[in-house]
């Protein structure tokens, strides 16, 4: 299968698949856990309570948590992933559906190529990628044609890519860095730095004090991004950075859309219109044709 290229190992696949399965299921848990609560309170609480918990695993497991510039530096480009990309996902939630989130983080394999082509000049696109490019484009284009329902705006479009940006520009931070890290050290580093970052976010959201305890849908959707989304996908995320290339672990966000989409039918009662699924097509099939091209040798 192109998508893995070279050797890969029965745990690599393994960890990838848990790492793709957390990430479809993502979107549904933001969607749920900000339905009573501010998203950015959320957010906050999210990271303050993974980051305690990530460091109480460190200490459990004797785990050192480097605090030389080059460990510091990488803890910094992980929360880019991490309060950076989140922060912009958690506001596009009141805009759009968990499925349609995930569809659009589907498209971060081309905003990697594109960092590459422009930015890094380490990868060259053929006619194929572009092609694919285009059609996926169009297809978001048909996908938000319609705007008639609260969930589907514009502005959801421009979070969520600013989003893709931010987490795909962690991915090649973290890659460039190289700190010798465990991937618990890792995690836990990023998971403290945006915990500190999120306290920046108190002055504009203290009024928005949650005022009553929340019903079981919000906290089991809080409890999933803490446990599953923040400490054991970012566990599996800074492990696959160091053994595979970051457009390969970009990749997994053109498997989870098909998942989310589904959970979100399933468990959210999500609907999805003919413009939608038209679109969808469309997009994957824009991302398979820049896909058959193989992930660049460079990266």
């Amino acid at each position: 299968m192109f998508l893995f290229k070279g050797s890969i190992s029965v745990s690599h696949l393994s960890i990838y698949a848990i790492l793709v399965l957390i990430w479809a299921a993502t979107p549904l848990a933001i969607v749920w856990s900000v339905q009573e609560i501010d998203p950015l309170w959320i957010l906050m609480i999210r990271y303050i309570g993974a980051s305690i918990l990530a460091y109480a695993l460190l200490r459990i497991f004797r785990n050192p948590l480097p605090l030389d510039h080059r460990s510091l530096m990488s803890y910094v480009a992980g929360s880019l992933n991490l309060i950076g990309a989140q922060f912009f996902i958690y506001l596009a939630a009141r805009y759009l559906t968990s499925g349609l989130m995930a569809l659009l983080f589907g498209l971060s394999p081309l905003i990697s190529g594109l960092i590459g082509h422009f930015v890094l000049k380490n990868q060259r696109l053929v006619s194929i990628q572009w092609f694919g490019m285009l059609m996926a484009v169009f297809g978001l284009i048909v996908v938000f044609a319609d705007q008639t329902g609260n969930h589907v705006q514009p502005i959801g479009i421009g979070l969520i890519l600013i989003s893709i940006i931010s987490y795909v520009s962690s991915i090649f931070w973290v890659k460039h860095i190289a700190a010798p890290l465990t991937p618990m050290s890792q995690a836990t580093g990023s998971l403290l730095v945006s915990a500190l970052a999120s306290l920046l976010l108190l002055p504009s959201i203290y009024q928005h004090v949650p005022q009553h305890f929340p019903e079981s849908k919000t906290l089991l959707g809080l409890a999933f991004t803490i446990l599953c989304s923040s400490i054991i996908a970012m566990l599996c995320y800074f492990w696959l950075i160091r053994e595979l290339k970051p457009v390969t672990i970009s990749l997994s966000n053109v498997i989870t859309p098909i998942i989310a989409l589904s959970l979100g039918a399933i468990l959210n009662h999500e609907q999805l219109n003919l413009s939608v699924l038209v679109g969808v097509i469309m997009i994957m099939t824009g991302i398979i044709f820049y896909l058959r091209q193989g992930p660049n040798k460079a990266y």
